[in-house]
């Protein structure tokens, strides 16, 4: 039976008190024995203050040390953490607050401010944020108290005070600890639920295939990645966000790294970071000892630019995908020389099966529950193809017409049918132009009615209203057709997307 995530911080708490555990760069870190206290701090403080088992808290945080405390907090009260982007546009947002009814809101002020007074400057930096003061829910903000901020919201700094000797209550596996949404639109939100077994699960399946132990050194914003830090007794060290940012700058965080020994990094990122050290501008991490990749493919051409700029440092290609983290994990050296696409062993626990039209179907205790509102998932369909060479799995190809961007998985299917109702829109499909690092710029085509005007003008103004933000296409072109192939004239991608690519040449 797996351990649960706080339980294993008690026990790290009680083994070695005194040791490092949660910081942000260069400052100084919260011992195990200072974290778990402070945990069950905010846990009583929440209670105290009319939190309630069960309760949802909607949570608008970029990652930092109180915003951890608070993750932590409130699931050993009982609740839930629900992550909801709030760049995703106000119907959107509107739509997944609708499905998962949240009790409490945790906001950073800024955000208030931004989506309230200040909205105007929010707009022009290419922000159409919803109006966060306005949720029906009890409020906690984080940072200074700024124009916007609900009268009646708790500063966060509250629930992490006091000197009272707390215990946390009774563990429940079955509890919901995290929800998480995937991609959808206006009518269709889908969100994740993870239990606070399935999350401990996969915490543990995760920093299994690391050398994550005592005495190591993470630096990550990434939270399935720094957990673990913590589950195996290792120091987990935050970077710090820009002010007005919600992405950490690759180069600066590598800069920074200095005596880490572990670092997480997406492709996009380690690629913008290995152009500055092959430039002379930034010089490799000393003492960086394993490095792990996730969020989209790892390509064997970045793992041969990383192995040559940094040859001491160990890579790791992670699989998984938001129902079931991690899957199986590569070394970038076994995904050099294997002559697939290698996606490694199960981690422990996953049982893997390759259905008989060559999708990777998956189950085990890190599998979610389901989705909100349907049935419990018994294992759950990738989307991709895939085979065993031995005990290991390799990716074949893909099911559905997936594009990867950054961290963001896209499926043209749920976006081009609402894309096409919209008028003026005769026929609309989506494609993806990858590059090196497997990463893909989104190209939507469209079709125009005769007269419609401009079609691609009126999208870009529409479609971060009703899809996901992250779905929204980088370029839009209006075609006089799309390619179709077969007998049954199916949208010809492959034909498509070499049309896109000679139109924006």
């Amino acid at each position: 039976m797996t351990t649960d995530f706080l339980a294993r911080l008690r026990a790290h708490a009680e083994r070695m008190p005194d040791a490092s555990a949660l910081g942000t760069v260069g400052k100084r870190a919260l011992t195990y024995r200072e974290l778990v206290e402070t945990v069950g701090r905010v846990a009583h403080n929440l209670r105290v203050a009319g939190f309630r088992p069960g309760d949802r808290m909607l949570f608008s945080i970029r990652p930092g040390v109180s915003s951890v405390l608070l993750i932590f907090g409130t699931i050993a009260a009982g609740g839930t953490i629900v992550f909801v982007d709030p760049g995703i546009g106000p119907q959107l947002f509107a739509a997944r607050v609708g499905l998962v009814e949240p009790s409490w809101a945790a906001t950073e002020s800024l955000l208030y401010a931004v989506s309230g007074p200040l909205a105007g400057l929010g707009r022009g930096r290419g922000l159409e944020l919803p109006r966060f003061g306005a949720l029906p829910v009890r409020h906690i903000h984080s940072g200074p108290w700024l124009p916007g901020t609900p009268v009646s919201s708790t500063p966060l700094r509250r629930f992490t005070g006091g000197t009272e000797d707390v215990t946390l209550p009774p563990i429940d596996p079955d509890a919901e600890a995290l929800i998480v949404f995937t991609s959808g639109t206006t009518d269709d939100p889908k969100a994740v639920v993870h239990t606070r077994a399935s999350l401990s699960a996969g915490l543990t399946a995760m920093g299994g295939r690391t050398t994550l132990a005592p005495g190591a050194f993470l630096h990550t914003e990434q939270l399935m990645m720094g957990l673990p830090a913590l589950m195996a007794g290792a120091r987990w060290a935050l970077p710090r966000y820009p002010r007005l940012g919600t992405h950490i700058d690759p180069v600066r965080f590598t800069a920074r790294l200095r005596s880490a020994t572990h670092a997480f990094y997406t492709p996009a990122d380690l690629a913008v970071a290995l152009d500055a050290i092959e430039a002379g501008t930034l010089t490799a991490p000393p003492h960086l000892r394993q490095v792990a990749l996730g969020g989209a493919p790892v390509t064997t051409a970045l793992l041969r630019r990383a192995q040559k700029s940094l040859p001491d440092t160990e890579f790791l290609a992670i699989y998984g995908m938001t129902e079931i983290l991690p899957v199986a994990v590569a070394t970038g050296a076994a995904k050099l020389a294997h002559d697939g696409d290698l996606l490694g062993t199960p981690v422990r626990g996953v049982v893997a099966r390759i259905a008989d039209d060559g999708e990777l179907v998956l189950a085990g205790p890190n599998l979610c529950r389901g989705y909100l509102g349907a049935e419990p998932l018994r294992e759950v369909a990738t989307g991709d193809l895939a085979r065993f060479d031995g005990d290991q799995l390799v990716l074949t190809g893909r099911k559905k017409d997936m594009m990867i961007r950054g961290k963001t998985n896209i499926y043209p299917g749920l976006y081009e049918p609402v894309i096409t109702a919209l008028d003026g829109v005769r026929e609309a499909i989506m494609v993806g132009l990858p590059d090196e690092v497997g990463d893909e710029r989104i190209v939507l085509a469209v079709v125009a009615e005769p007269g419609a005007g401009d079609v691609a003008g009126l999208l870009r103004t529409r479609l971060p209203q009703i899809i996901d933000v992250s779905a929204v296409p980088d370029d839009i072109v209006v075609v006089a057709r799309i390619p179709v192939s077969g007998r049954t004239n199916k949208p010809d991608r492959g034909a498509l997307r070499e049309m896109v690519r000679e139109l924006l040449e």
